[in-house]
């Protein structure tokens, strides 16, 4: 389910697979450390361009032309897919790309892309299946100076079978209820006495869930769209904290289905 390098190439391409015709290869070319390499060819100067006049044809490996396209892609500055140049403040917004997989069970609809705000030093990290919240985790971000996110995209149906494909978190409950019923996905732990302070807000006719939790401090906001509840949590540590509440309150605060 985490996110890939190359989320817009809907195949793989193995280039580092094929092997060049065998009219290029060379054995016995001495290695680096001056002694001669014979478990692997390696291409002499001439094949080197052979090859790369074939890259450049493709026909002449078989390749398609999407497989170009990644290579391209591939070693263009290494962007995160979805997530845009700094702005003047040093802040990057992270879309979820259309192309991106993770459909969360067999019958979901796609899903809605959503956004946030970062500053610029965070980056995206793999997300696994082992994870607290499973395969609903859909992405996680990190930075070491300031602290971490995760996004949750959860069914509504599995806690109401009464919502249909328009949910709204409205329908899903009050903010009491949601997060008695969606907190522990997040901290792992019942969230009884452990919420500091709730707020509602509305932004482009969506209302959205905001709630800060006790040490260790976590940020969660919570909305609804299509068949799904979306989970948006904050967290950093003591020091983290400290430093740095007002950078992790706006992120927090940025986060938007759209």
């Amino acid at each position: 389910m985490g996110s890939t390098m190359f989320a817009t190439v809907p195949f793989s391409c193995n280039f580092h697979q094929s092997k060049p015709p065998s009219h290029i290869l060379q054995k016995g070319v001495p290695a680096v450390g001056g002694e001669k390499e014979n478990r692997s060819p390696i291409l002499n100067r001439r094949s080197v361009l052979l090859s790369g006049v074939s890259l450049v044809s493709s026909a002449g490996l078989g390749l398609q032309s999407e497989c170009l396209a990644a290579v391209k892609q591939g070693l263009l500055a290494g962007r995160i897919p979805g997530l845009s140049e700094p702005d003047e403040q040093g802040w990057r917004t992270y879309r979820r790309p259309d192309e991106k997989s993770g459909g969360h069970g067999v019958g979901w609809s796609p899903i809605i892309p959503y956004a946030f705000s970062v500053p610029q030093d965070w980056e995206e990290v793999p997300v696994s299946i082992a994870d607290l919240g499973g395969t609903e985790i859909d992405l996680r971000f990190k930075s070491s100076k300031e602290g971490r996110l995760f996004v949750i995209v959860a069914p509504v149906q599995r806690f109401s079978d009464v919502i249909g494909d328009d949910a709204t978190i409205e329908m899903v409950g009050p903010p009491e209820k949601v997060i008695s019923a969606f907190g522990p996905e997040v901290i792992g732990e019942n969230v009884e006495g452990k919420v500091m302070n709730m707020s509602v807000a509305e932004h482009n006719g969506r209302t959205y869930y905001q709630f800060e939790l006790e040490p260790p401090h976590v940020l969660i906001t919570a909305t609804a769209a299509g068949n799904r509840l979306y989970l948006f949590s904050v967290t950093g540590n003591g020091l983290q904290w400290k430093r740095h509440f007002s950078d992790l309150k706006r992120i927090a605060d940025s986060f938007r289905v759209v």
